[in-house]
């Protein structure tokens, strides 16, 4: 899983301090991390699970690579990056918060509920529950806690980080050329994330918490290979007698740049380039240009302008007490002077004139509100 935090300093180096007092095996080398809208993401170390465990709150066992907790991976199944399990028996007070995954994830709840959320959906999930998270889906484990429940999970980098990119499996995955093309199309094309089970996905989550449980460096890298090819089979079977709708269009290059419009509301004070922005939506210039234009009727950065604006204008009147060169550094403008400027020529007044005629409006209205409710 992958926890969006800005790598500054310190804070990287404590986050690390942390990871390496904890008894949980981690491997703190270093991950190329994916950088997005601003915001690098870097491989979870899943600290609170690892707190967790440390409190002994829960039974926890992984076989992980990068900074994944658990017993390491050895290259016989490069690109799993990690498969384990918890079994949580009394109630817990800790979640797993918003993130994305370098990979794409499947998890299983073999017992118990586990509140679990992606994107803008909500839901407890009951046993035999089995979720689909594509890379750039942001979930989260616990409402805020997770639940009493025994709860699986298994990662596998396919190389992508956005819609449109083409999927690369582990070369040690066995799939017919077609089933492996039918499974990526049915993953790629569709947006349901909770599939209902049968006894055989049971069963085979039951043997990969065996598998994991015994290995000893590595010693059961075949049977992984071995169980994880299976499960795909079983997750293709499941999909193919569901009637799943495909759409095509959630593969076009489109979507992605729309993924990155919706994200950036959240980073508009990033030193932000054209370039920089395309090559975070993961598409070329023109391309990423052109659908930005589709989507907004505005150029790149002039989009980009207009959100800073937008956020300039909130803090104005919720931060009085900052000067217009604070309030200009705080939503990605680079100079008071520039920022006078297009606000004036957006709004028609300087940022001063805009927070005494605004903020008199809204002190007018609230001191209407008190006077109504005495």
């Amino acid at each position: 899983m992958l926890i969006k935090f800005i790598m500054v300093g310190k804070l990287a180096i404590l986050r690390i301090s942390n990871v390496q007092i904890i008894s949980v095996k981690i491997n703190i080398q270093k991950i190329q991390p994916y950088e997005a809208d601003g915001i690098v993401y870097h491989a979870d170390t899943c600290l609170p699970l690892i707190d967790a465990f440390k409190r002994k709150k829960i039974k926890f066992k992984a076989l992980a690579r990068h900074t994944y907790p658990g017993d390491r991976l050895d290259e016989n199944t490069i690109g799993l990056n990690s498969i384990g399990y918890w079994d949580a028996s009394e109630p817990q007070d800790w979640g797993l918060d918003w993130h994305r995954n370098e990979g794409l994830e499947f998890h299983f709840l073999e017992s118990g509920t586990m509140p679990y959320s992606q994107e803008h959906r909500e839901v407890v999930l009951e046993p035999n529950d089995l979720t689909v998270t594509r890379p750039w889906e942001a979930h989260k484990v616990g409402g805020p806690h997770v639940g009493m429940g025994k709860f699986y999970w298994v990662i596998i980098d396919l190389g992508v980080r956005r819609p449109h990119q083409e999927w690369t499996w582990p070369e040690w995955i066995t799939l017919t050329p077609s089933d492996l093309t039918r499974l990526t199309t049915i993953l790629r094309q569709n947006e349901k994330s909770i599939w209902k089970t049968n006894p055989r996905v049971r069963e085979c989550f039951l043997r990969i918490n065996k598998a994991v449980n015994t290995d000893k460096n590595g010693s059961n890298a075949s049977r992984i290979r071995l169980l994880i090819n299976y499960l795909l089979i079983l997750i293709l079977d499941l999909m193919d007698t569901d009637d799943v709708v495909l759409n095509e269009t959630l593969t076009d290059s489109s979507r992605s740049v729309k993924l990155f419009l919706d994200e950036l509301n959240n980073n508009v004070t990033d030193s932000w380039t054209i370039e920089r922005m395309a090559h975070s939506a993961g598409v070329g210039l023109t391309r990423f240009t052109y659908h930005c234009k589709q989507l907004t009727n505005l150029t790149p950065m002039r989009y980009l302008t207009i959100k800073r604006l937008e956020l300039s204008k909130k803090t104005l009147l919720e931060h009085p007490a900052l000067t217009i060169t604070e309030v200009a550094y705080m939503c990605g403008f680079a100079t008071s002077q520039y920022f006078s400027t297009v606000f004036k020529k957006h709004e028609k007044c300087s940022p001063n004139e805009y927070r005494l005629n605004h903020g008199a409006t809204k002190q007018g209205l609230a001191l209407e509100s008190v006077c109504d409710e005495k």
